[in-house]
């Protein structure tokens, strides 16, 4: 921050200005210690075990075989369910695992035959608020070069083998814990056809109302070395979009005037994974203003499309000889050999379990702390001062809430650099800071120092569901 922003931020925290007779008292931090025990807690071991036996069903592409035990989208479903069942187990019964399943029209974009598409769930319910939920998934299916070839050896160790390994280990370590906001571990299937598994689980939200505060699309967490040389062990990528794909043309007109271009829920759910990985040794995360890689897609933006917020977490560096690819070595014109295919030596077991904890603190810090604010509105135009307004949540909702904090950062700055803890109220003015000249959030404090995602006031910001 430049020191002249740097000394009118620590002015109006330090001075009166503020408004405040008496500064509420911060919750006191007993949070972090547990997120950082989970940050170490995701086995590489573990994680290599289940991508070597979902590579073991040979092809795992969408329209394969699936009534054989051993090969095919049928058999590798069916272990993901027994997987996820074994974990429940282990913690007691504490995980609802089920199928949700639709059908795919044929006609439809790769969709040759009618098509039933399984995806595999499990729920870790809510303590205080179970209809409040956060997602971490992976994809199940597996292609090569021809998206229509559903019988050649596909091992899609990488994609999307490491995403599912991710939430089955992030799994085994958050089962060991209970949250007041419920946790869904996703294996979704139909990804490289179109997507259709994440569209199949999103219609399912809705249909059930669920509250969702955030969906982590893990899309090829294990490869450590780019087709660009590099090789990068400490970075992860998170894409999120800027702006709602449902945003009405009225809040569009709003947002022209107000701000909020790079402020949807699901640009500041991505700020709030990067700043969980501080509980992740050795990690950081590059942020990335876009909704998925440049032309492509993931399985958050179904759920971008049905307006809940989502990210894609991913490695650093793609290596695209190892995506999408025919198993095959060719000549170079040097006489050298070029290796394709997205086996399982081009996997970097323990960088997936660092990203895999990146999915996990994150999760816990979102499923332990109460649910974002809602109604979040701000006022402060022709004004020497900004006044920010906002609900608060009714009945078990907001059992653990302690208060909330106030956030600003210049308008150029990409994070979120000051705040101010105001307590359990549902107003405050900031005296003497020009609405024109700052971004403003909400966010919601436990009583255990836990917080909930930014807010951005108005539509552009609007988590939904509160």
């Amino acid at each position: 921050m430049r020191p002249d922003r740097l000394a009118l931020a620590t002015a109006l925290i330090l001075t009166p200005v503020m408004g405040l007779a008496q500064a509420p008292i911060v919750p006191t931090d007993t949070v972090s210690a547990r997120l950082d025990a989970i940050g170490r807690a995701p086995s590489a071991q573990n994680i290599e075990v289940d991508i070597r036996k979902l590579v073991s069903f040979g092809t795992r592409h969408t329209l394969s075989d699936t009534t054989s035990n051993t090969r095919g989208i049928g058999a590798a479903t069916r272990w993901i369910f027994d997987e996820f069942s074994r974990i429940s187990n282990a913690c007691g019964g504490c995980l609802d695992v089920q199928y949700v399943r639709g059908t795919i029209k044929a006609g439809e974009p790769r969709i040759p035959r009618d098509t039933e598409v399984t995806n595999v769930i499990a729920i870790q319910r809510g303590t205080v608020d179970p209809n409040r939920y956060v997602i971490m998934s992976g994809d199940i299916d597996s292609r090569v070069t021809d998206v229509m070839d559903s019988t050649s050896d596909s091992p899609g160790a990488n994609d999307n083998a490491s995403g599912v390994a991710g939430a089955l280990e992030a799994a085994r370590v958050l089962s060991k814990q209970k949250f007041a906001g419920s946790i869904v571990y996703a294996a979704l299937a139909g990804e490289e056809q179109g997507l259709y598994g994440g569209r199949i689980l999103a219609e399912h939200a809705k249909a059930n109302q669920w509250r969702i505060v955030g969906v982590l699309n893990n899309d090829m967490i294990g490869n450590s070395t780019g087709i660009d040389g590099i090789t990068d062990k400490r970075t992860a990528r998170v894409f999120s979009e800027g702006t709602r794909a449902n945003e009405t043309p009225e809040e569009a007109r709003q947002r022209r005037f107000t701000g909020g271009e790079v402020d949807s829920a699901s640009r500041n759910l991505a700020r709030y994974i990067k700043k969980q990985a501080r509980h992740v040794p050795d990690l950081e995360v590059m942020l990335v203003y876009r909704l998925d890689r440049f032309g492509r897609g993931g399985h958050h933006r179904p759920f971008n499309d049905a307006g809940y917020p989502g990210v894609r977490v991913m490695e650093a560096h793609e290596h695209y000889d190892r995506q999408h690819q025919d198993l095959r070595t060719e000549t170079q014109i040097d006489g050298s050999r070029r290796v394709y295919g997205d086996t399982i030596d081009g996997v970097d077991f323990a960088y997936a379990a660092k990203l895999t904890a990146l999915d996990a603190v994150s999760m816990a810090a979102i499923a332990a702390a109460p649910p974002p604010p809602a109604g979040v509105k701000i006022e402060g135009a022709v004004s020497a001062d900004t006044m920010l307004t906002w609900q608060r949540p009714a009945g078990t909702q907001a059992e653990g809430l302690a208060g909330y904090r106030i956030y600003w950062r210049a308008t150029d700055e990409a994070q979120w650099s000051n705040s101010v803890y105001v307590g359990d109220v549902t107003s405050h003015v900031l005296k003497n800071m020009v609405i024109d000249n700052w971004f403003f959030g909400v966010a919601s404090v436990g009583t255990d120092g836990s917080e909930s995602p930014v807010v951005f006031p108005g539509a552009a910001g609007n988590f939904g569901g509160y």
